[in-house]
């Protein structure tokens, strides 16, 4: 355990040193992120949290974003979904339009969340992410640094290699924050309205758009947008 939090440190430490001010971590609020925000600041790296509020997130994601705060002297930066976009798309479609297809679902979170990323991503030239190979059959296959072949924004996994015991091991041994959800078996957290328990035997990600039955492969697109919206759709003052 003591190799995989080193290996993790240091490449939170080579990423903080490549890329400087370019440098943040957008935080789910999940088991993960606990463990990453902990990282950062046991360590004193010098990397900016922020996190995505959707409007529609559960209490206990507001609760784990104000333990953070209070624990590690960090201010989180929430960011919001423009508020004409989401009325603009409720106003057509329903409050519930997640429900009714996938592509639908598929616009409420580019809406709701990848938007709002691409936002607080412009000018920046790397990111930190909590994902971990053993997460879903989709993410087995994912490398610890990953290059967009054009733009070349890069993505860290320092965790990637982190099994669900190892993250809940050094969770329990810091004392670290968590969201609660987690000991009613959540696992991957997201809106509450789109975020179920899971059952034994279940991939990690069952609990998201379950409804969907794998038509969407249990993403919400934060993490298979095109980099050309990142860097380049945005006009000039936009941001966070």
């Amino acid at each position: 355990m003591e190799a995989k939090i080193q290996q993790a440190v240091a490449l939170l430490k080579q990423a903080l040193e490549t890329h400087g001010d370019g440098l943040v971590y957008p935080c789910s609020m999940g088991i993960e992120g606990s463990v990453m925000v902990d990282l950062i600041c046991r360590h004193g790296l010098d990397i900016p949290v922020m996190t995505l509020d959707t409007g529609r997130l559960p209490q206990a994601t507001y609760d784990v974003i104000a333990a953070f705060e209070k624990r590690y002297g960090i201010r989180v930066a929430v960011i919001f979904p423009d508020c004409q976009e989401v009325e603009a798309m409720v106003r057509e479609h329903g409050v519930n339009l997640f429900r009714q297809s996938v592509a639908l679902r598929k616009q409420c979170c580019e809406i709701r969340k990848v938007h709002p990323l691409m936002r607080a991503l412009k000018g920046k030239t790397a990111w930190i992410t909590g994902r971990r190979r053993e997460q879903s059959k989709g993410r087995a296959g994912l490398q610890a640094i990953e290059t967009d072949p054009v733009y070349g924004l890069k993505k860290y996994n320092p965790l990637l290699e982190w099994s669900m015991d190892d993250v809940w091991e050094y969770v329990k041994t810091h004392d670290v924050p968590y969201n609660r959800l987690h000991d009613a078996h959540y696992l991957s957290i997201g809106c509450e309205c789109c975020t179920r328990a899971i059952t034994v035997g279940e991939d990690e990600r069952a609990g998201r758009w379950w409804w969907e039955n794998d038509e969407g492969a249990a993403e919400c697109g934060l993490h298979v947008m095109s980099l050309k919206e990142i860097s380049g759709e945005l006009e000039d003052g936009e941001g966070i």
